[in-house]
């Protein structure tokens, strides 16, 4: 069974915000007392927090999929909705989280570091904030927003100051057992170390970390064995300690050999930008095992070759302790160097100018698509998403109010400079659009409609004529006109109409009448 996870997905979604209330206040003899719809509450947000009693992501393992509470809905006589109850995800200090594109969002390298990874919805507003001296009763409230819903992928990259390297088996687990009061797994038998294991030394006045990492064979920076699962471990601490075998049995290796394998396999794993090489660290070398006889022989036969190199050479076993409180000293020194480089250069770090949005900075774009039937107006923006996913479409006074907001936002404009005509499908969001057929008489002055609460006449008349429609049928109305005037024109050129009638009434006459209907 698994008792150390170091990269985990999980499933995440927040909290709904609730909606808001429409309702008016009834009291005696004053049956409609105005709106008194309370807002909704506010969904839960989901917190990451680095913890440094948290040591490993297993809990995440087992249980990938976490939600936060839903906001409660408004209710009438001014009574807002519950808030959500937020929740806190404790994680190790140095998990990396990353979004499903492999996107950095944070790096949690500080206890006590708080991220929001997943907002909770906002609560709607109920009829009573919606009412102003123009719209004194709405009749509509608007819906909570949907909380976030997604997934994030956590990596733990242990943060140690000095990290034991070396190959599987060479007393790594047991050395780090002899520093520290760290417990890992050892046995009498070859065997490789599956997961990270931290210990705390204190050499005099100075506590540090170590950190027994995976061992490394060749080809580990290709992601052979556990190679990868190694470096991404070593890549935080400040320090190597290079674990050498003085006593392995394996033919072909030697203290050596064995340590040209892992300089190599260092210098091609690729450390983030701003982080320093790993070869670029400080390093130590510890020739393990000189307990025993012919293991003490090549250690002392090596440590020349190594010292030629510029390698500051120990010699231990973690068995009878020798070479332990020398090593550990030597560490301090290097542990101290490094915080002291690290203080100096977040001291001169720039500051950080937080410089508010510019006014003028567009709220929303409309992007132009094609389509088998025609252009595809889509409109994106945090505003409008936001309005969309508010807005009770069953409701038409709740549409209308919708369509003023967008109006006043200049959406209506940007349409018509994208080419949009009446009738255009326009589309708004990504995914879960709302789709429109566009028509671009649907403004403003909502609260000047005289119309019962819920209700918007602009809604009512979905068929009315088109600017184009409209032009035709005036030129048809004229052209009726004009045949009539001609029509007219020609039964007088023909002798129909009397000059006497046309003379005492100021027009054209009727058709001459039979003598028997005149003498009459």
């Amino acid at each position: 069974m698994a008792t150390f996870v170091d990269h985990v997905t999980l499933h995440l979604r927040a909290g709904n915000g609730g909606n808001g209330c429409v309702s008016v206040r009834r009291e005696k003899f004053k049956p409609l007392a105005g709106p008194d719809g309370g807002n909704g509450g506010n969904g839960g947000d989901i917190v990451l927090v680095s913890d440094p009693q948290v040591t490993t992501l297993l809990g995440f393992h087992r249980h990938p999929h976490r939600s936060s509470d839903n906001g409660g809905f408004g209710m009438g006589d001014h009574r807002s909705g519950y808030a959500g109850e937020e929740l806190e995800l404790a994680v190790p200090v140095g998990t990396l989280v990353k979004d499903t594109g492999g996107n950095e969002l944070i790096d949690m390298t500080e206890p006590g570091m708080r991220y929001v990874v997943a907002p909770g919805g906002i609560g709607g507003l109920g009829n009573a904030a919606l009412a102003n001296p123009k719209r004194k009763a709405p009749g509509f409230a608007l819906l909570g927003t949907p909380g976030w819903e997604g997934d994030v992928l956590l990596e733990l990259k242990t943060v140690a100051d000095v990290a034991l390297v070396g190959y599987p088996s060479a007393g790594k687990s047991s050395l780090i057992a002899a520093l520290s009061a760290a417990k890992p797994k050892i046995a009498d038998y070859p065997f490789t170390t599956l997961h990270p294991n931290l210990g705390v030394v204190q050499a005099g006045e100075v506590r540090y970390t170590v950190a027994d990492v995976p061992g490394l064979i060749e080809g580990a920076s290709e992601g052979k064995g556990l190679g990868l699962e190694f470096l991404r471990h070593v890549e935080r601490c400040s320090a190597l300690l290079h674990v050498l075998d003085c006593a392995t049995l394996e033919p072909g290796r030697d203290p050596l050999s064995d340590l040209d394998v892992i300089l190599g396999e260092l210098a091609a794993y690729p450390v983030p930008d701003g982080q320093t090489p790993l070869l670029e660290r400080p390093q130590l070398i510890a020739l393990n095992k000189i307990d025993v006889p012919e293991a003490r022989e090549l250690a002392d036969f090596v440590r020349s070759d190594l010292e030629a190199r510029g390698y500051r050479v120990f010699e231990i076993s973690t068995v009878s302790h020798e070479g332990l409180r020398q090593l550990s000293f030597a560490l301090a020194e290097l542990v101290e160097t490094s915080r002291a480089e690290q203080a100096a250069t977040e001291a001169a770090r720039p500051r950080i100018v937080i410089r508010p949005q510019a006014v003028d900075d567009a709220k929303f774009v409309v992007k132009v698509e094609g389509g088998s039937d025609g252009n595809v107006y889509r409109i994106l923006g945090a505003k409008p998403e936001r309005w969309v996913a508010q807005t009770d479409f069953a409701n038409d006074e709740a549409v209308g109010f919708l369509a003023d907001r967008l109006a006043k936002l200049g959406v209506e404009d940007q349409l018509f400079r994208a080419g949009a005509t009446a009738g255009s499908t326009v589309v708004i969001g990504h995914n879960n659009a709302v789709v429109f057929d566009w028509e671009p008489t649907l403004t403003s002055t909502a609260e000047l409609l005289t119309s019962p609460r819920g209700s918007d006449p602009r809604l009512d008349a979905l068929n009315r004529p088109t600017r184009h429609q409209r032009r035709e049928e005036y030129f048809e109305r004229m052209d009726a006109k004009a045949e009539a005037r001609a029509e007219l024109l020609r039964e007088r050129e023909a002798g129909l109409w009397r000059e006497d009638y046309e003379n005492d009434h100021g027009g054209p006459t009727p058709p001459a009448q039979n003598e028997e209907t005149d003498a009459e």
